[in-house]
């Protein structure tokens, strides 16, 4: 009996990672690459047309970063998992990746192999962790879960992080509330707690934070 393929969508900013990740994902004759990204805007209007199984995506990416973009992807696609795929080997990250909705994290120099293995472990509805990292992690793997779409000692949710840095990418309120499949209205409530939350009036502020606290990449 014939295995269905599962479709994966890329996103990194470094094409030659992309192409180096789709060989060797291409190399499984079931595992499909379907379409690629650049940056985490790119990514999201990619989702929309496209219904992949998978999204393997970076950290730090332009324009949106990893863990945002990761939470935005299990929101408006719940049936897509996440794979991270990083530099930052920071136990932190791990736990951001997790809080936001990653179903896996790896590190950027892992294997080949290791990475099919990541792929083929969340394709069975499971969690995978770099072995590299595994160990550090051991004592605390019960905590790496959704904690209220909020990271640790920052006092916006994940949404309200997306937000803002769409907000200081230039975005208007209907060009976010189209990307993030929301309301006008509803965009334009997230800002104003967002300015209630770092006690800020104008968009300049915002921007200003958000360069002072390295959203922008």
């Amino acid at each position: 009996m014939k295995t269905s393929s599962y479709h994966i969508v890329l996103a990194d900013d470094h094409t030659l990672f992309r192409q180096g990740m789709r060989r060797l994902i291409e190399e499984v004759p079931d595992l499909k690459v379907m379409g690629e990204a650049g940056d985490g805007i790119e990514l999201l209007r990619l989702l929309k047309k496209l219904c992949p199984d998978m999204v393997v995506l970076d950290i730090t990416m332009p324009k949106l970063g990893g863990i945002e973009a990761t939470h935005e992807i299990v929101q408006l696609y719940p049936t897509v998992s996440v794979l991270i795929v990083t530099m930052h080997r920071r136990t932190e990250y791990v736990h951001h990746a997790f809080s936001a909705g990653a179903s896996g994290f790896l590190l950027k120099d892992d294997t080949g192999e290791e990475l099919i293995e990541a792929i083929q472990a969340i394709r069975s509805r499971k969690r995978y962790i770099t072995r590299r990292l595994i160990g550090e992690l051991a004592g605390n793997l019960s905590q790496l879960h959704k904690q209220n779409g909020r990271l640790p000692a920052d006092p916006l949710s994940i949404r309200e992080r997306s937000i803002l840095k769409l907000i200081a990418e230039g975005n208007t309120s209907r060009m976010i509330a189209d990307l993030l499949c929301i309301s006008h209205r509803t965009v334009q409530n997230h800002r104003f707690h967002i300015m209630q939350k770092l006690r800020v009036k104008t968009t300049a502020d915002l921007v200003k934070y958000a360069i002072e606290k390295g959203y922008l990449s």
